[in-house]
């Protein structure tokens, strides 16, 4: 082979190994999360086994009932800063609400750190009258509880 042959081939083939390089490391970053979604890995939703179909009426549809079992601030403060860092959000903690992905009110577990995270303040506001929405449906006996928990994991997950 003459030599002209065996340079080209050469710097051909550092460009494919260059190109497979850029292509596996591209793969093993985690990919972009928006900021509007939860992640399902570290997200997924944690139901409260004490919430079910048969005791949403001693539970969830009683006036005051998600009030008393929310988790005191300090616990979800710190929590919130911690998930900053996993969610690799930036801006100040204030620019954030510790939310639960499925609700309280919808008959999420309150401390299980797989049902908080950082949801930026804006877009929790948004939330909050869905949620209330798939609340009433619920109590009315118009949504089953599985149906709504459903729905708002789908949506804090996939809407962003």
């Amino acid at each position: 082979m003459a030599r002209e042959s065996r340079e080209l081939l050469l710097v051909v083939t550092m460009f494919v190994l260059a190109g497979l390089l850029v292509v596996l490391v591209s793969w093993s970053r985690s990919p972009s999360l928006s900021p509007d979604r939860a992640s399902w890995r570290l997200t997924p939703g944690v139901a409260n086994p004490e919430v079910t179909q048969e005791t949403i009426s001693s539970t969830i549809c009683v006036s005051g009932w998600s009030s008393s079992i929310r988790p005191d601030s300090s616990y979800t403060d710190a929590l919130k800063v911690e998930q900053m860092r996993e969610y690799v959000r930036s801006g100040s903690p204030s620019d954030f609400q510790e939310d639960h992905l499925i609700s309280l009110e919808l008959g999420g577990d309150p401390t299980d750190p797989r049902n908080l995270w950082p949801e930026p303040r804006a877009r929790a506001e948004e939330v909050d009258g869905t949620e209330n929405d798939l609340h009433a449906a619920i109590c009315s006996g118009r949504m089953t509880l599985a149906e709504a928990q459903r729905r708002i994991s789908q949506i804090k997950h996939t809407a962003g």
